[in-house]
């Protein structure tokens, strides 16, 4: 194997090493082997690309072109062209994966669903990151600097994971590193003469052999890189938003299930979550409330509503959070005349519960509780602050037990539009057999309301699904055309299912995500279990406003205007909970009618428009997380062109007015051609005036001219001789040709002659040696000198020198500093 060979083997193998550390953070894993593929693909091309020519920017393009094909062929077949190249509908789709998976990293716990837009963002982090360390290892021969990239990818995975990445995974990643350094350290070796060339070049910042004075190139490289990693190790953590604080618990995204005692309670999405809390043997108690509802059988408590429905998956709507008031508003679209009784519970969370959601019945009406929480007008729920969360959390939460009947429902109004249309829209996606089969199921139904009820039967009864908690299924649009099929699964896919469905037939729904009532204890307490997590569908009827309905067969209890014979009884008055000694909740809450005879009589208990103040939402985190991206991303396509932006700078100081240099330009000119170490010649110091300043300046330009077209300089040459030079390699013609000699005398007359003439039209003589050089080179030469030009190394020699010149100066105020220290005289004892 060819030392090329070996080294693109060693860059594939330490991305995926180090990519390693990201397989705690999504369940299933999968997602590693598409990132091979794709970088053995990547690295594949940059070897053919290699192999045909020896221009260092062809091997990154090509590379960078076979990333993208192959990420839009994997990711956005069906918007692609041709299933394969990416147009304007498969980057508009790329772009809405994305942004998906940086909702889904700000809102799952450890570990996450392995969801499209993580998907995306893992593969396509990867495959960047592999980019970057095949470009540095490979193409340009720099292993050492290949460490950041994959540092940064690492400290990705720790920072995400919360510092739990965990030393197995460090260990892997400075294994793949190591890899790495010994295939470039054995590429080296196979020429010998690369490995002790201690003599460095003259004028070069370093040490030469034997000097002692100063360290060695690769021991200052490596102390470069280890204080840039150490600095991205630190930041990084704190720059990404963490994957904690899922929807149903997350503490900190280390719980384990339930397994063992001590442990939070990881409960994380409607699928991963929900699925691997029901499947548990242990049921463990999450929180225990007492209440003086008479009937708690409809007392579900809720935590969060999915109002958004992308084709991949339900989720929250970023949307303003405010303080809690001190009562809530009144709900949304309820009317006067339904029946509507207020109770009261008094709740207490477990000490390993933990989430940023607190459980609540719904619509509550008023909350009282200790701590940092936040109040989401349009869901109604209450959202932790500054990682505040439920661990441990005694409150107290009046809510509203609305009772509207069947009739009521059936003969409910328009709907508002603004709300109509956020709340039915649906995916393009979504297969057209949803809504046929919702029409079929609901044919015949007068209202909404008996589509709803007739969905909701469909579903729990009549329509032959089983209840399964073993079902492998998605959440997007494709998981929900097979659940419709295939007819067995548990409540996600119940839930998820009919708000789609009943979005198709034009009512307005969200699935909404939270615990069943619980089970009552002889204390009169009533316990709620990890078991009781569920979701369910919540549907808009004006006058009833938002309403719940159960399809999920064998779970939960179907509310009674949603029965076939619906009970006519009017409510039922609060009674008072019971008394005990226990440790549980005991408050005697109060109970009153929501609304009083007095207070309709006056009209107020109509829909209050709260003046909602709009405060910042708690995303922040996420903002962050999408400013670094861009940041990211922007310098991945600027870094290419910093050459390009140095060497146009350059060329207009040097041939702009003569006031645009100043002494330092002339004293850096050389006597000849430019040095290749950067070293400025030593020259006479007649040069320092105006004229020499911008004679020498144009007489530099036209040198990193022609070192751009590939004609190196040469230190020895005379002015007249490097003239020369210039002319018979660049195979300069005519005007050119002539330029560089004009330009060459007027040179060795600033440098030699008593009183030096100025000359006029310099710029002109370089911009015509320019054209000359541009005109006899091929397509690929001027590409080469336009967005790489070979002078611009000059940046990388300037900024070694200042560093080099900082370095001594320091060394020499430490050094002084220390004689002075010992000369001091020591007072006796």
């Amino acid at each position: 194997m060819s030392g090329r060979a070996r080294l693109t083997s060693a860059s594939w193998a330490a991305t995926l090493m180090a990519a390693g550390a990201l397989l705690p953070l999504v369940k299933p894993a999968t997602w590693i082997f598409t990132a091979a593929f794709v970088l053995a693909l990547v690295s594949g091309a940059g070897t053919l690309a290699r192999r045909f020519s020896s221009a260092r920017p062809l091997p990154l393009l090509a590379q960078t072109a076979v990333a993208l094909l192959a990420l839009t062929a994997i990711f956005t077949p069906e918007q692609a062209v041709l299933r394969l190249f990416p147009g304007p509908e498969a980057v508009t789709h790329a772009v809405e994966l994305f942004r998906a998976g940086a909702e889904d990293v700000g809102r799952y716990a450890v570990p996450a669903p392995d969801t499209e837009g993580i998907r995306l963002m893992l593969v396509g982090g990867t495959v960047v990151i592999g980019l970057l360390v095949d470009a540095l290892a490979v193409t340009f021969r720099k292993a050492a600097p290949a460490g950041l990239p994959l540092l940064a990818l690492y400290s990705v995975a720790a920072g995400l994971s919360g510092g739990g990445a965990g030393w197995l995974w460090f260990l892997l990643a400075g294994t793949g590193y190591l890899l790495l350094l010994l295939a470039e350290g054995r590429d080296r070796l196979s020429q010998w003469g690369r490995v002790f060339g201690g003599v460095q070049r003259t004028g070069r910042p370093g040490t030469t052999v034997g000097s002692g004075g100063q360290d060695f190139a690769p021991v200052r490289t490596g102390r470069r890189i280890g204080a840039v990693a150490l600095g991205v190790a630190l930041v990084v953590p704190f720059a990404l938003p963490g994957l904690s604080g899922g929807l149903l618990a997350g503490g900190g995204g280390g719980g384990s299930g339930g397994a063992g005692k001590g442990g939070t309670i990881s409960t994380v999405n409607p699928l991963v979550s929900l699925q691997d809390d029901l499947r548990q043997q242990d049921d463990r108690e999450v929180l225990r409330y007492r209440t003086n509802a008479s009937d708690t059988s409809g007392m579900y408590l809720r935590l969060v509503a999915l109002d958004r429905f992308d084709g991949l998956s339900w989720k929250s709507s970023v949307r303003p959070i405010e303080d809690v008031p001190e009562r809530l508003p009144w709900p949304e679209g309820l009317a006067q005349g339904v029946r509507v009784t207020e109770v009261t519970g008094n709740f207490v969370a477990s000490e390993n519960y933990e989430q940023k959601w607190l459980p609540m019945p719904f619509p509550a009406s008023r909350v009282d509780v200790e701590g940092r929480w936040r109040y989401e007008p349009a869901g109604r729920m209450l959202v932790g602050d500054d990682k505040q969360t439920t661990r441990g959390a005694r409150y107290q939460v009046t809510s509203l037990d609305v009772r509207p009947t069947a009739e009521q429902l059936a003969a409910a109004g328009a709907v508002p539009e603004k709300l109509r249309r956020e709340y039915t829209e649906v995916p393009a996606s979504l297969p057209a057999d949803v809504k046929a089969t919702a029409l079929k199921v609901t044919g015949g139904a007068r209202n909404d309301y008996e589509r709803a009820v007739r969905l909701q039967d469909w579903f729990a009864r009549d329509g032959g699904f089983r209840y399964d908690v073993d079902v492998q299924s998605g959440t997007g649009v494709q998981a929900i055309s097979r659940f419709l099929k295939d007819k067995e699964g548990f409540c996600v896919h119940f839930s998820f299912s009919m708000a789609a469905m009943a979005r198709t037939l034009g009512i307005p729904a969200r699935v909404a995500v939270g615990f069943m009532p619980g089970t009552p204890q002889s204390d009169g307490s009533v316990s709620v279990g990890i078991r009781d997590a569920h979701a369910w569908p919540e549907l808009y009827f004006e006058g009833a406003g938002w309403t719940r309905f159960e399809p999920t067969p064998a779970r939960g209890s179907t509310p009674a205007y949603a029965r076939p014979a619906t009970p006519s009884g009017s409510a039922t008055g609060p009674a008072q909970p019971q008394q005990s000694a226990s440790a549980q909740p005991s408050a005697a809450p109060s109970a009153s009618e929501s609304c009083t005879p007095q207070m309709r009589r006056l009209g107020e208990c109509g829909p209050e428009q709260a003046a909602v103040e709009t405060a910042p939402d708690d995303s922040g985190p996420h903002l962050l997380g999408t400013a670094l991206v861009v940041v990211g991303v922007a310098l991945v396509l600027v870094l290419p062109l910093l050459p390009l932006f140095w060497r146009s700078r350059a060329r207009a100081r040097r041939l702009g007015p003569a006031g645009a240099w100043d002494a330092e330009e002339a004293a850096a000119a050389p006597s000849g051609p430019a040095p290749p170490d950067g070293r400025p010649g030593r020259s006479s110091a007649r040069g320092a005036g105006g004229t020499a300043a911008r004679t020498l300046a144009v007489w530099r330009e036209i040198n990193d001219t022609a070192w751009d077209y590939g004609v190196e300089p040469d230190e020895s040459q005379t002015p007249r001789g490097a003239a020369a030079r210039i002319v018979r390699l660049g195979e300069l013609r005519g005007e050119s040709a002539d330029a560089v000699h004009r330009v060459a005398r007027a040179v060795e007359e600033v440098l030699y002659a008593p009183r030096p003439q100025p000359v006029a039209g310099l710029a002109e003589e370089a911009g015509r040696v320019r054209a000359g050089f541009h005109a006899g080179a091929n397509r690929r030469t001027r590409l080469r000198a336009l967005l790489a030009p070979r002078s611009a190394v000059r940046v990388r020699w300037a900024a070694s020198a200042r560093w080099a010149s900082v370095a001594a100066r320091w060394s020499e105020r430490r050094d002084a500093l220390t004689a002075r220290f010992r000369r001091a005289p020591h007072g006796a004892g």
